[in-house]
């Protein structure tokens, strides 16, 4: 679940702000609202065309793709006025897994609150210029998007988190009402997508859920986010619990891998899952020879080496999944690692 890096507008401009004709983004993001445009019977390689693109240039998932670029796709494609409310409609197009990081660790929460909450925590993935924020009140609460500033990115924010939501919760979930600050093209059209009021236009954007909707469990249909975010923590609890006597080590790293996610936790977080004081597990790391800093950088080499095999997550999202706040941390580290760079690495894999 994800919007487009950029301001999307229904009207191509000639000339870009100099921000946005500057700014990238990678080239998944792009695929993702090509692929739906091509679902809704788009000539997708005339829209590329006239973008200065090739569907080819899509294809490396580690490949950046200027902003402006999409923005001039979406906007050929706005002013051809083939369907109202462009926005809602490409994201009923998008199926979820195509932004795979972001969709995945959204649906595999308990219950729409939770999703709302992985949402709002993992959303600066996308690198979007919108902000998400939940609210609560006493008999509801909201999902407002903030920044976002043209008719399309409202009714694609939106009616994304409606649209996959409601298909996790087998279709069970009631919204309350959509709110946005532009007018859409078909008012009655939108709430028919919907499936639920729109109020337009507002004096915000997002979507009101009630209490009762939060606590609808999701289906846990899609085994991805656990191979990808998961994998390598039950790989080493697997070698952990073959042990005998698992080494210290061992039982840090198992904390580690399931933790680096949300960054690099102190030693007192880890000591305290362990359920021994900081200066004992210091001391029982030194006995086996490395220091805490030590065992997160042997964590953060081997899950590396193995998601990198993983083609279709691009090298910036395994930095941040171990823990790197910016892509070039996790290059800086990884050369300093194996001599190479993340990509080179993954190349020879490939050759190999």
């Amino acid at each position: 679940m994800t919007t487009d890096a950029i301001r999307l507008t229904s009207r191509a401009t000639a000339h870009e702000p100099a921000d946005v004709a500057a700014a990238t983004q990678p080239a998944s993001s792009v695929r993702a609202f090509t692929d739906a445009l091509d679902r809704l019977g788009y000539d997708v390689a005339s829209l590329l065309a006239l973008a200065g693109l090739r569907r080819a240039d899509l294809d490396d998932p580690d490949a950046r793709i200027p902003c402006a670029a999409l923005n001039r796709v979406i906007g050929s494609a706005c002013k051809e006025q083939r369907v109202p409310n462009l926005g809602a409609r490409l994201a009923a197009a998008t199926p979820i897994g195509a932004f795979p990081l972001l969709d995945y660790l959204v649906v595999s929460a308990d219950t729409v609150g939770g999703a709302l909450e992985q949402l709002v925590e993992y959303f600066h993935l996308v690198g979007a210029p919108v902000a998400l924020t939940v609210v609560h009140d006493n008999g509801s609460s909201r999902l407002l998007v903030e920044r976002a500033t043209d008719a399309f990115s409202e009714q694609y924010d939106t009616a994304i988190a409606v649209h996959h939501l409601r298909a996790e919760t087998d279709n069970r979930l009631r919204v309350s009402f959509v709110s946005l600050m532009h007018e859409p093209d078909d008012i009655r059209d939108l709430a028919r997508q919907l499936g639920c009021p729109v109020r337009a236009p507002s004096a915000w954007i997002g979507i009101e859920f009630s209490k009762e909707s939060l606590r609808l469990p999701l289906r846990r249909r899609d085994p991805v986010l656990r191979r990808v975010l998961q994998g390598h923590a039950a790989d080493v609890a697997s070698r952990a619990l073959a042990c005998a006597e698992p080494t210290t080590v061992a039982r840090v790293r198992t904390v580690l891998a399931s933790r680096l996610t949300r960054g690099v936790p102190p030693i007192d977080d880890v000591a305290k899952q362990l359920a021994i004081a900081p200066r004992t597990l210091q001391r029982r790391l030194a006995t086996e020879g490395v220091s805490y800093q030590q065992v997160i950088d042997i964590e953060r080499r081997e899950s590396a080496e193995r998601l990198l095999a993983d083609a279709s997550l691009a090298v910036g999202e395994i930095g941040y999944l171990l823990g790197f706040s910016e892509p070039s941390a996790f290059h800086r580290a990884f050369k300093r690692w194996h001599r190479v760079t993340p990509q080179e690495y993954r190349s020879s894999i490939a050759r190999r």
